[in-house]
């Protein structure tokens, strides 16, 4: 793992466990209220293309292996198994708020059995929660995960943001969901904005770059680069940036990542790497 500890990686760093290796933010350890982590594909029991620590159980993978990198997960973060809750992502900018009882309706023994998801828990690309006992989780492989710390509420909220959720500024709304439900105010809020694709891999059509500069207008030359012929980079770790420190959250309050999935295919599953062929990653967070 000598390559992933890189000084340049000065905002998030690997812990590497007895047998699941994972992605923390320093910054998020320091408020010392929460466990979280950004998987890597290291460490489970996936086969083939899910190797091997595959934690979707809608690509394909065999769902008794998906819950055994569940248990590993739950061990290397010292977290109950039943304690997960899992997202439904669409590229919505839908947040709901979930504690410990939402596990039986979107927690891995009820995903594992294969059942339909409640109404609720349909088209949901973020949650919040003030409950202990309860482990968020959303998915990943090339999209942004976005975390929230709200040290003063006692408060947390997990988000994905793909290109739609940045443009539609999922982080502006995560807060607004916690300002709801807790009284959070942004300022003092403690963000990360973890592992995803970089500029350099990130190329786009020229009809999502004019949506991004219509929508970060005066700041698009910080977050596109216009390569000709109708194709641009995409910078997704500046957009959300952005949004976070409009919406109010402080810069020293945010640790913004420097590690790409599709430029570390052995550690990391990343869509365009490999061509949609792959398993998903997992943010996760919980309250102590």
């Amino acid at each position: 793992m000598e390559k992933y500890q890189n000084p340049i990686l000065k905002q998030i760093s690997i812990r590497e466990n007895i047998e699941v290796p994972l992605f923390i933010f320093p910054l998020l350890e320091k408020t010392d209220m929460v466990r979280h982590c950004f998987t890597t594909r290291l460490g489970g029991v996936s086969e083939g293309i899910f190797s091997t620590m595959n934690l979707s159980f809608s690509r394909g993978d065999k769902a008794e292996a998906v819950k055994e990198n569940y248990k590993r997960l739950a061990e290397a973060l010292s977290v109950e198994y039943d304690s997960f809750v899992c997202s439904n992502q669409t590229h919505t900018t839908n947040v709901i708020r979930v504690g410990k009882e939402d596990a039986k309706g979107c927690g891995i023994s009820f995903l594992a059995a294969g059942k339909e998801r409640a109404e609720k828990y349909q088209d949901v690309d973020g949650m919040v929660t003030n409950e202990t006992g309860v482990t968020l989780v959303t998915y990943y492989a090339d999209c942004v995960p976005l975390y929230f710390v709200d040290p003063v509420h006692h408060a947390i909220g997990l988000s994905h943001s793909g290109w739609r959720g940045t443009v539609a500024r999922m982080g502006k709304v995560t807060l607004e969901k916690m300002k709801e439900e807790f009284a959070t105010e942004p300022e003092d809020v403690i963000c990360a904005i973890g592992p995803s694709i970089c500029q350099n891999c990130y190329e786009v059509s020229e009809d999502v770059a004019v949506v991004f500069q219509k929508e970060f207008a005066g700041r698009e030359k910080e977050i596109l680069v216009n390569k000709g012929e109708g194709k641009y980079l995409l910078n997704l770790w500046k957009a959300n940036a952005i949004v976070l420190t409009d919406a109010g959250i402080l810069p020293s309050h945010l640790a913004v990542t420097e590690v790409c999935t599709c430029c570390n295919p052995e550690l990391l599953f990343s869509h365009r790497a490999s061509r949609g062929k792959r398993g998903n990653l997992a943010a996760a967070l919980a309250l102590k």
